[in-house]
């Protein structure tokens, strides 16, 4: 593509910023000169669109990540057509990547953070940050059993990425464990309910699980049903949710498999439906998950 031919400079952006909002009359300075030293995204947009927005808002939590490897300017399409029209732009949002004056790669349409990320890192190299490093420390505290500095490190991250979806997963897991359920839903509300990426999907359903079990009751008084009745399934079920709240997670799947086994379609296939839940809730990599995906699929299609 040519370069596209531009006025020149009205005023100075700060030389440090990673974001700025650049117009027809700023493009060479924002932009084309800068790319000299390293790459700018250039986001077409229109404030009257809401995915211009949502990618813009994505394109900051990852350009703010990449630790100055690279920065963004926000250009309002309609508004400045001239420069959209050289470059070929022709739907928005879209994005134009240039490096040395020169325009390099670009997508249209709304990407995720993760694929915002794999485009930049085509750029740049590898990025992550300090929220990418407690995240992960969160991460392995949480699957070590300490709750309270899991939450800590999440917290932690947070305080570098407010939006980080990661950390605030991470967080509502946490909560859930230490027994504050009104917390981790307080947690969750940050992001919308739309939102079903991995990490706030299972969050959601920890939580969801710890809600039923919390109107459960004595496991003994459902243990005596179950001895005095083996087909009281819904007594079953409520066990399964106990043994899955004190995690006992073999035992909770167990208690499930069997319900399938005896009465696959009771309660509208409550039993297999309760169990994808808990597969959510523990992470599809979990050694319970794939031990109780195993025992499924054999009940299900031997």
């Amino acid at each position: 593509m040519p370069e596209p031919t531009m006025p020149a400079p009205a005023g100075e952006t700060p030389a440090n910023a990673l974001v700025v909002t650049t117009t027809t009359a700023t493009f060479r300075d924002d932009v084309l000169t800068r790319s000299a030293r390293m790459p700018v995204l250039v986001s077409f947009g229109s404030p009257a669109s809401s995915q211009s927005k949502q990618l813009d808002a994505a394109l900051e939590r990852v350009v703010r990540k990449a630790d100055g490897k690279i920065r963004l300017a926000k250009l309002d399409a309609q508004a400045h057509p001239d420069i959209a029209a050289q470059l070929g732009v022709q739907s928005i949002p879209a994005v134009v990547a240039f490096q040395k004056g020169q325009p390099l790669d670009g997508f249209n349409g709304l990407l995720s953070d993760g694929q915002i990320k794999g485009f930049i890192e085509r750029l740049v190299g590898p990025i992550g940050g300090e929220a990418d490093e407690f995240v992960a420390k969160g991460d392995e505290e949480l699957a070590g059993g300490d709750a309270t500095a899991a939450g800590s490190s999440y917290m932690e991250a947070l305080s570098f990425d407010p939006a980080d979806r990661r950390a605030i997963a991470g967080l509502a897991r946490a909560q859930v464990a230490l027994g504050d359920l009104d917390g981790a839903d307080a947690t969750l509300a940050r992001v919308g309910p739309e939102d079903a990426s991995g990490p706030l999907a299972a969050a959601r359903a920890a939580l969801d699980l710890a809600r039923q079990a919390e109107k459960l009751g004595d496991f003994g008084d459902l243990e005596k049903r179950i001895a005095a009745d083996p087909k009281d399934y819904q007594a079953r079920f409520d066990l399964a949710l106990g043994l899955n709240a004190a995690g006992k997670r073999e035992e909770a799947a167990d208690n499930l498999i069997d319900i399938i086994r005896r009465d696959k379609n009771w309660n509208d296939q409550a039993a297999r439906k309760q169990l994808l839940q808990l597969f959510e809730a523990w992470g599809h990599m979990e050694p319970e998950t794939v031990a109780a995906r195993r025992k499924l699929s054999v009940l299900l299609y031997s």
